[in-house]
């Protein structure tokens, strides 16, 4: 009798805990379709995937940068068009749905073209189908069919070739940054430095990591000559190891003032979290672990184990939210070789002066750094209300003085 009641307790347990999961999934699927269509109509983007994206093949091709209607945003624009970034995204048919979607309805439009590589074809969703298994131990096989079949398909189409789970959020506007101060023609690679097995240490997988277009040929190359071959299952060493042997630099991620910009967990762990001494991860990284605030760069580029809820906060965070009447603290130049003319804001901004005179005119001088971080005042005056608006913006695509709707 007593082990009766025990399993019919145990039973209701397990009974309720799973109805509540199945009515959360529900609820979630129910609920983002709707906050998706509602963030595309008051962001300026709202299109009908056919006029955002050409299919070709299995990959999707961006034909549109996104941005809110009414913000300048000429300078990513340009980066968008000079830094071509094809991102392919690991993941298999049981996570299209749970995982894999909200990755193609978030960052990732703002990649040049996106591919999703499972182990077999999804023509509808698409997907490219590399004919492995799944499971962590075919990780690596994944890896080496999802880059030799980026360079032969889309090699002329991109010029960095980043490969991300369909659990990282990555803010690509801020990788471009990092990679507009290097050219695909250098045998280099970015992302979270590991340092153990390597002597150069490697890029941890979760975070992602990115080849310049010369990596990726010398990591083709390189399994056609033998030099590499699939050593491990441990995808992010085993590429690691792959480039070291064939020459590839394993690149400094860091911004300007050496902050981390790739990071393996979710911004919460990195934020507020206190890692263990004895947690791996102190013996991992190749730079000092910074905890709190100032662990992260303000251009931060990747985040990992991002639940799908998460990716939506995160793509708001990133291109929606704002602090009313405050320009970004940190904005650094971009290299003068890109030919970018816009006046790029200096580093330290203090110094912001205006004056509103009773005719309505207004003068400001606005310290920016132009083209070879060479800076100089700019003296610049407005009529009337939508003026003042483009005036204190100067060309920065977060700060605006009128009322409109994101």
């Amino acid at each position: 009798m007593k082990g009766s009641r025990c399993a019919f307790l145990l039973g209701f347990m397990v009974g309720t805990c799973s109805l509540y999961v199945f009515l959360h999934q529900v609820w979630f699927e129910r609920s983002y379709p709707v906050l998706s269509e509602a963030q595309q109509s008051t962001s300026g983007v709202g299109r009908s995937t056919s006029e955002s994206w050409r299919k070709e093949g299995p990959a999707l091709i961006n034909l549109l940068h996104p941005h809110h209607a009414g913000e300048d945003s000429r300078r990513s624009d340009m980066l968008f068009q000079r830094v071509r970034v094809l991102c392919w995204v690991m993941t298999g048919p049981s996570n299209l749905e749970t995982k894999a979607r909200h990755v193609k309805a978030t960052w990732s439009r703002h990649c040049n073209v996106v591919a999703f590589m499972s182990s077999v074809d999804d023509p509808d969703f698409p997907t490219v189908g590399l004919g492995t298994g799944e499971g962590r131990d075919q990780l690596y096989w994944k890896t080496i069919r999802a880059f030799h079949y980026a360079l032969e398909h889309y090699g002329n189409q991109a010029d960095w070739f980043l490969k991300a789970d369909d659990d990282t959020f990555v803010v690509v506007d801020n990788l471009r940054w990092i990679l507009s101060n290097h050219t695909p023609e250098e045998p280099i690679y970015f992302g979270k430095r590991f340092k153990p097995y390597a002597k150069q240490g490697y890029m941890s997988g979760g975070a992602g990591y990115v080849l310049s277009k010369e990596a990726l040929r010398r990591f083709v190359e390189g399994f056609r000559t033998k030099v590499c071959t699939h050593t491990t299952p441990v995808e992010d060493l085993a590429l690691g190891q792959c480039l070291e042997k064939m020459g590839v630099l394993a690149g400094d991620s860091r911004d300007t003032l050496q902050r981390e910009t790739f990071h393996p967990f979710v911004p919460e762990h990195h934020l507020t979290g206190k890692f263990s001494k004895s947690f791996w991860y102190w013996n991992y990284c190749y730079y000092p672990i910074v905890e709190g605030p100032q662990c992260c760069s303000d251009l931060a580029v990747s985040f990992h184990y991002v639940e799908a809820e998460l990716m939506y906060t995160l793509e708001y965070y990133t291109y929606h939210l704002r602090a009313y009447g405050y320009r970004p603290r940190y904005s650094p130049s971009l290299p003068s070789g890109l030919g970018l003319d816009l006046p790029t804001q200096t580093e330290k901004t203090a110094g912001h002066k205006g004056t509103l005179e009773g005719t309505g005119r207004v003068t400001q001088t606005i310290p920016v750094t132009l083209r070879g971080n060479q800076p100089k005042e700019e003296v610049v005056s407005e009529r009337g209300r939508n003026q003042t608006s483009n005036l204190l913006s100067s060309g920065n695509s977060t700060t605006t003085w009128t009322e409109r709707q994101q």
